[in-house]
C-alpha cells in the first residue's frame, strides 16, 4: 500500500514567499499527501493567500508558541506515514516527495531520508548548493549537513523519541536529527529535493550570533561538551558581526590586529560559557594558541609581503 505524506508549513508574516512554497507542494505528482498550514496569525497578506488556497490545503491561523509549537501541532492534526516539514519560504523541487517515498517503499526500515537541496535567493535563483553529506552521526554533531525542507521522517519516529523542541528557537531541526539519529541511521539520498531560501531578514542570516549561541547552549545540554568547531564558529561569528558595526578610523592592518585579539578573546570566553571546567586547561590553551598563531601568521604575511619578481 501507498504511503501517505502529511506536509506541514509553519508560517508568520511570509506573504511574500508562502504563495511560492504552496505551490511547489501542490504541485508534488505521484504521491498521495494532505497539506496544512499553521500560521501564527499574520498581519500580512498572508491570510489573504491561504483563502485563495482553502479547497486544495488546510490552514490554521492563530497565535501560538514559535515555529516549533506550530509544527507540532501541525504532526498532531495530521495522520499521515511520513512527515514532510517544509517553512513559509522554502520550495520543494518538482517529484521530491515521490522520489522519497521511493526510498521509503523498498526500504521499509528506514526511518528517515534526506536529500540534496540548494540555498536560494528571494528570486528563487540558486546561490549554491547546501552542503550536505553522506550519513555519518559523529560528523553531525561537528556540522548540521541536513537541510531541513529536504529532510523526511516516518510518524513513528515521532511516536517513539518526541516532538520538536518548543523551546528552541532556530535549532529545532538540529536538535531533531540529533535526537532521531543517536539510534538510527539515516538514509541519504543523492537527489536535489529542495530550495532553502536565505535573506538578510531571515533567521540564518538575520541573527547569526543568536543562532550560534542557541545551538551552542542545546550540544552542551545534549553532550555535556559543545565541540569545538561549534565554540570557534560562535566566537567568529561574534567577532564578525562586530566589525559591521566597528569604525573605519585607524589603518586596516590596525584593525586586522584587534580583530585577531578579539576572536582569540572570544574564543576563551566560548569556552568559559560552554566547557563548565569539563575540558582539561592544556587543551583549551592549546588550541587557543594554535588560532592565535595561525592569526598572526596571516597577518604578519599582510604586513611584510613582498612582491615575486
Amino acid at each position: 500500500m501507498p504511503l501517505t505524506f502529511s506536509v506541514i508549513t509553519p508560517s508568520y508574516n511570509q506573504g511574500q514567499f508562502i504563495e511560492r512554497t504552496i505551490e511547489s507542494v501542490l504541485s508534488q505528482q505521484g504521491v498521495c499527501f494532505e497539506y496544512l498550514i499553521c500560521d501564527g496569525g499574520s498581519s500580512d497578506e498572508t491570510l489573504t493567500i491561504l483563502k485563495g488556497y482553502q479547497d486544495r490545503l488546510h490552514w490554521v491561523s492563530e497565535p501560538d508558541g514559535g515555529q516549533a509549537d506550530a509544527i507540532n501541532k501541525g504532526i498532531r492534526q495530521t495522520t499521515g506515514d511520513i512527515i514532510a516539514w517544509i517553512n513559509s519560504d522554502d520550495i520543494y523541487y518538482p517529484l521530491a516527495l515521490s522520489k522519497v517515498q521511493e526510498i521509503f517503499m523498498a526500504h521499509p526500515e528506514v526511518q528517515v531520508i534526506y536529500g540534496d537541496a540548494n540555498h536560494i535567493d528571494p528570486s528563487d535563483r540558486i546561490l549554491e548548493p547546501y552542503p550536505t553529506a553522506p550519513w555519518n552521526y559523529r560528523q553531525l554533531k561537528e556540522v548540521c549537513f541536513l537541510c531541513q525542507p529536504a529532510t523526511f521522517f516516518h510518524r513513528r519516529m515521532v511516536d517513539h523519541y518526541g516532538y520538536l523542541n518548543p523551546q528552541l528557537k532556530f535549532c529545532m531541526d538540529y536538535e531533531l536529527w540529533l535526537r532521531y539519529g543517536k539510534d538510527h541511521a539515516f538514509f541519504y539520498l543523492p537527489e536535489v529535493l529542495a530550495g532553502s531560501r536565505l535573506y538578510q531578514d531571515n533567521k540564518t542570516l538575520g541573527q547569526r550570533v543568536a543562532v550560534h549561541y542557541e545551538i551552542n547552549q542545546m550540544l552542551a545540554q545534549k553532550f555535556l561538551l559543545a565541540p569545538e568547531k561549534w565554540v570557534l564558529d560562535y566566537a567568529s561569528t561574534v567577532v564578525e558581526e562586530r566589525d559591521k558595526t566597528r569604525s573605519p578610523h585607524g589603518t586596516t592592518l590596525d584593525r586586522d590586529l584587534q580583530r585577531m585579539n578579539e576572536f582569540v578573546l572570544e574564543v576563551c570566553c566560548s569556552y568559559a560559557r560552554w566547557r563548565y571546567g569539563l575540558i582539561a586547561p592544556a587543551t583549551a590553551w592549546r588550541l587557543v594558541r594554535w588560532i592565535a598563531v595561525t592569526y598572526y601568521r596571516w597577518w604578519e604575511g599582510r604586513l611584510f609581503s613582498k612582491p615575486r619578481p
